[in-house]
């Protein structure tokens, strides 16, 4: 008897019960462990189902070919020639294996090239076409619509406006002079920055640590509480801020009184941001508005000279550039407009068709060529703004991005959310640190460099102030101020010139001046 699988009579016979084939033990064990079926009848077989055969001892016989030399040197000859041609046939198939990967490989490179040539192709399209819309001159009927948007009471004529296919608005883009403007801006700041240094004037370190509320001023209606944005007017002590009771206050720091309260929207403000040249003033609003309003007088009155109604939901953003005239608003519709501050004008409203997500801040970096701006879903987003392109992404953030602040020396941005504070340096693109001052369920509302660069303020359950360091080196905490105000929820937080004072903003209707003892009219 001879093994089923070598052919050969086996050493430790073994039979299988279903097909009755007798193995080789040690063959069949093999087979059984790496395939589980027969070798010969393909049915499914296990080591249980092998019996052991009892046979005698025996000696292999000779083959005929090995009892003489000459058969022995036959045996040899035959596999040798066997090898040579198993040999042969490998050879062949390495070859015809080498030859289509070769042609694979060929294709692979063609494709690749066709796909970069056509990227190429479609991107030198867009921007032909991004180019060729902002270059397009207005037509006298659209320059006629534009001045004729701005009626008695401050309102735009939308039906005045000319649509597009799909009923979209007609911009006109950021022309060439504009963006000579913005460059030429850039190009000064960012040489005076190479020259700055720390002003004289700042507020120390130890005196910051010496900090305390000095006043508490009620701003806004008792029966809708709540202050959600601030801003401090650049060369003047006036403090506005705007409110859940859809009002805009300007409080005059030195003397403790207000100077008016701005009506119009409808909703609640989100942001309010000076402009100093001819005093105007931008609020944005959950309204779906944003309004320009101007000084006309001494006593300090302002008039709503512009509402703009561009956006489909809520403004939470308004930044302006470093030009002062021109700023960006931005909304939960997922888009951001860039408007000329004389005119009212939208030049252009750049959306995001990646995402659904909606911009929750957004600000523009010192020098003016940049913007960065927020999302509901935890992402930063960094534009230039000539092109209106996206040129950066940081993630990282959980939950919705509530703030975001260059800082002067234009190197580091700082973005709040419900994790926290993240410190990003805009040289390499990378996250170098990270603030945890809440507990999970606490966001951070604000985050705001001063006007040096010197000091960062956080504001979540109360307001923390940094001194700013560098990448590699520790950012420390100076101050802690608690939340007076025992809601539990700081909105924001903003540094008076040379960081002398802080206004901090609470979901009260109180606004707080934090300074030193001495240096202000204190709460009696």
């Amino acid at each position: 008897m001879i093994c089923a699988i070598s052919g050969e009579a086996p050493e430790e016979p073994v039979v299988s019960k279903k097909s009755g084939l007798l193995f080789e033990k040690r063959l069949i064990e093999r087979h059984v462990a790496d395939y589980g079926k027969c070798p010969v009848t393909g049915e499914l077989l296990t080591m249980d189902d092998i019996v052991s055969v009892k046979t005698n001892k025996a000696v292999k016989p000779r083959p005929l070919q090995a009892a003489s030399i000459p058969g022995l040197l036959g045996m040899f000859q035959n596999e040798w020639d066997a090898l040579m041609l198993s040999n042969f046939a490998l050879e062949q198939q390495l070859n015809t294996a080498r030859q289509e990967l070769s042609h694979a490989l060929y294709q692979h490179d063609a494709a690749c090239r066709v796909i970069a040539r056509l990227k190429k192709e479609r991107d030198e399209a867009r921007s032909l076409l991004a180019q060729a819309e902002r270059q397009i001159p207005m037509t006298a009927s659209t320059v006629a619509a534009a001045n004729a948007s701005v009626v008695s009471n401050g309102k735009r004529a939308a039906e005045e406006e000319e649509l597009g296919p799909g009923g979209k608005r007609i911009r006109p883009g950021i022309s060439a002079d504009i963006i000579a403007d913005l460059t030429d801006c850039n190009a000064m700041l960012s040489g005076q920055r190479k020259k700055r240094q720390i002003p004289s004037t700042l507020a120390p370190v130890d005196a910051l640590e010496r900090y305390t509320q000095l006043s508490s001023h009620p701003l806004h209606k008792t029966n809708k509480p709540g202050i959600l944005s601030a801003d401090i007017h650049p060369t003047k002590d006036i403090i506005a801020t705007g409110g859940v009771d859809s009002n805009a206050v300007l409080f005059d720091q030195m003397s403790g009184q207000i100077l008016c309260t701005l009506s119009g929207h409808t909703k609640k403000v989100t942001s309010v941001k000076f402009v100093p040249r001819d005093e105007l003033f931008v609020t944005g609003s959950a309204d779906k508005t944003v309004r320009v309003w101007q000084q006309e007088s001494e006593n300090g009155n302002y008039s709503c000279r512009h509402v703009l109604k561009d956006h489909t939901a809520e403004v939470q953003a308004v930044s302006i550039h470093a030009t002062h005239n021109y700023f960006v608003t931005a909304s939960l519709d997922n888009t951001w407009c860039f408007y000329d501050l004389t005119s009212g004008l939208c030049l252009t409203q750049v959306g995001d068709t990646s995402g659904e997500e909606g911009y929750t801040s957004a600000a523009f970096h010192p020098d003016g060529l940049i913007l960065g701006t927020g999302t509901s879903e935890a992402l930063v987003r960094i534009w230039d703004v000539k092109t209106q392109s996206n040129v950066a992404k940081f993630d990282g953030h959980t939950g919705p991005v509530t703030a975001i602040s260059f800082s002067e020396n234009g190197y580091f941005l700082a973005t709040a959310a419900l994790d926290g504070v993240k410190l990003w340096d805009l040289r390499k693109l990378k996250n170098f640190r990270s603030f945890t001052p809440y507990d999970s369920n606490t966001p951070t509302n604000a985050v705001e460099f001063d006007h040096s660069g010197s000091y960062l303020g956080i504001a979540g359950s109360d307001v923390r102030v940094y001194q700013v360091a560098s990448v590699k080196l520790e950012w420390n905490c100076i101050k802690t101020f608690p939340d007076l105000s025992g809601t539990g929820k700081v909105n924001s937080v903003k540094f008076g010139p040379d960081a002398k004072y802080l206004a901090v903003g609470s979901m009260d209707r109180n606004l707080r001046i934090f300074g030193l003892p001495g240096s202000g009219s204190e709460e009696s």
